[in-house]
């Protein structure tokens, strides 16, 4: 038995689930359309250019969600699975998910994304592993900081290893399938590194390290 790794934007979605829930709130008037739309789109190049800084990236997603009553933000989160999410699942992707558990392989979804967006979509996959950036909740409420290391780059490492750790499993024969060059650091650990529907810089380091390039869309 294999360990397979996913990522979860634009790998296992054909879309980015984080710049998605931007767009909903703008449509849904929840939040200053002009300025959140602006700052949703700059955060979302930043992300394609690698230089994100993740921290004050979620600091921006996460305040919406600060001090609001629970059953407020799940009615907002099942119109935004209906709305935005349901349309981008992927056939191919269930597809793939569905090889590695005939192969008996254990999934995991790791994302940057935080855990109150992707814990939905990660169900909804059928994937039951889940490591996401995770947001402080005090008195039942979203503060509107995270916890713990941020699921991104080498956080992304730091977090699967400590995840490992705890499980009692290794590296040994696993997969990760990612889009983005922002998971390199992660891809350099695994046996099987699988480039799907790869950015420009990932495409290019794929083909000179020769690693498999998939498409899932």
């Amino acid at each position: 038995m294999s360990l397979a790794v996913f990522d979860l934007d634009n790998t296992l979605l054909g879309g980015d689930s984080d710049y998605l829930w931007g767009q909903f709130l703008v449509e849904q008037g929840l939040v200053d359309s002009e300025h959140y739309e602006r700052e949703n789109q700059q955060f979302y190049e930043a992300y394609e250019a690698g230089t994100l800084d993740i921290d004050e990236y979620q600091g921006f997603m996460l305040r919406p969600l600060a001090g609001r009553p629970q059953a407020e933000l799940q009615a907002w989160r099942e119109r935004f699975m209906a709305e935005k999410i349901q349309p981008i699942l992927l056939p191919k992707a269930k597809e793939l998910l569905n090889r590695h558990r005939a192969a008996g392989d254990t999934l995991l979804i790791i994302t940057a994304t935080n855990r109150f967006i992707t814990a939905p979509i990660a169900e909804r996959l059928g994937v039951s592993h889940l490591l996401a950036t995770e947001p402080e909740v005090v008195d039942d409420r979203y503060t509107g900081r995270t916890v713990g290391i941020p699921c991104f780059q080498q956080g992304k490492v730091e977090r699967l290893n400590a995840w490992l750790a705890d499980q009692g499993v290794d590296l040994v024969d696993s997969w990760f399938y990612s889009d983005s060059h922002n998971d390199l650091p992660l891809l350099n650990q695994v046996t099987h590194p699988v480039a799907v529907d790869p950015d420009p810089t990932l495409a290019r380091h794929a083909q000179q390290q020769g690693w498999p390039i998939i498409s899932l869309r």
